[in-house]
């Protein structure tokens, strides 16, 4: 294979990440890159994501590129990735996950804590929307679609008074020094997922996939968000559910150990249910579901229930 095509979301976001990957493999596999991009249903509709789909929404068309042989790879971003098994595909490899928090970017350099009561904060995130509801600041959260540009530009404008975003997302476009506050996860936990990769190859492409996977894989790091996708399963959540997880890997007494926590949020604040717990590295999908099983028993069934409701 002479050029490898790879396939991701047609967004300048996406573009962005896929392309340092694409570099990457053309230096450790010696292979010409042409990265292909391809618009998603999520891309191609402003309305919230709720209303088209939640989960998958960014993922189907890129998937349908690779399975009709159209590109050879295709790189999304994790969360974004449906936790239910496609047959299909294959995740080839995590590559060492970016930073997973939170950012705000805010007026007048302001943080959380400094934004005054009534105060507007924009975001297309339930999660986020749940965990800011929760802090107990008085602001008011409002809902927002677009490119990351787009949202920036409400802030400038002056339409609203912040914005919370992926910290990384932010970074790979060159706006991190817009950030006001990269938001603690003690205060606000990710997406499981969040900060990360995911590169995507054909069932049947095991050569290819066997060889991106040394170019591009961090045990580590498809660890934690095996786990945190785990948790996110068990609890029958899509990625537009309140649920934040993070997963961490640390050294032990005896080696290295996989440290979870998980949190389900009511929308408007007014109940959570957050829990963490440890388990081995070598079965990162036991831990999630373990810790999710845990947080059903605890009742983050009622408060995802009454959401879909």
């Amino acid at each position: 294979m002479t050029v490898l095509r790879v396939g991701t979301r047609a967004s300048t976001l996406a573009r962005t990440q896929t392309q340092v990957l694409a570099d990457r493999l053309t230096k450790t596999l010696g292979v010409a890159v042409n990265v292909v991009p391809v618009v998603s249903d999520g891309d191609r509709s402003t309305a919230p994501l709720t209303e088209i789909g939640g989960q998958g929404v960014f993922v189907g068309a890129v998937r349908e590129a690779l399975v009709a042989g159209d590109v050879d790879v295709v790189v999304h971003s994790l969360k974004d990735l449906p936790t239910s098994a496609d047959d299909r595909v294959r995740l080839a490899a995590v590559p060492a996950r970016d930073d997973f928090r939170d950012a705000l970017v805010a007026r007048d350099d302001l943080t959380l804590a400094e934004l005054p009561p009534g105060s507007t904060v924009g975001t297309g995130s339930p999660r986020r929307t749940a965990q800011l509801n929760a802090l107990g600041l008085g602001v008011v959260v409002v809902s927002i679609r677009g490119n990351v540009e787009t949202r920036l530009a409400k802030v400038s404008s002056g339409e609203l008074d912040a914005i919370v975003l992926a910290r990384a997302g932010l970074v790979r476009l060159g706006r991190g020094d817009e950030i006001t506050e990269t938001i603690d996860p003690i205060q606000m936990l990710p997406a499981p997922g969040q900060g990360a990769l995911a590169v995507e190859v054909a069932a049947c492409s095991h050569g290819l996939a066997d060889d991106i996977a040394g170019a591009l894989d961090d045990s580590c790091s498809r660890a934690a968000v095996t786990a945190e996708r785990a948790l996110l399963r068990r609890l029958q959540a899509g990625c537009l559910a309140p649920v934040g997880a993070l997963g961490d890997v640390a050294e032990g007494d005896e080696g290295p150990e996989l440290w979870l926590r998980g949190v389900v949020v009511a929308l408007d604040g007014s109940v959570a249910v957050r829990m963490s717990a440890i388990g081995s590295t070598a079965d990162p999908a036991e831990l999630g579901d373990r810790l999710a099983k845990e947080m059903l028993a605890d009742g983050a069934d009622s408060i995802l229930q009454k959401r879909a409701s």
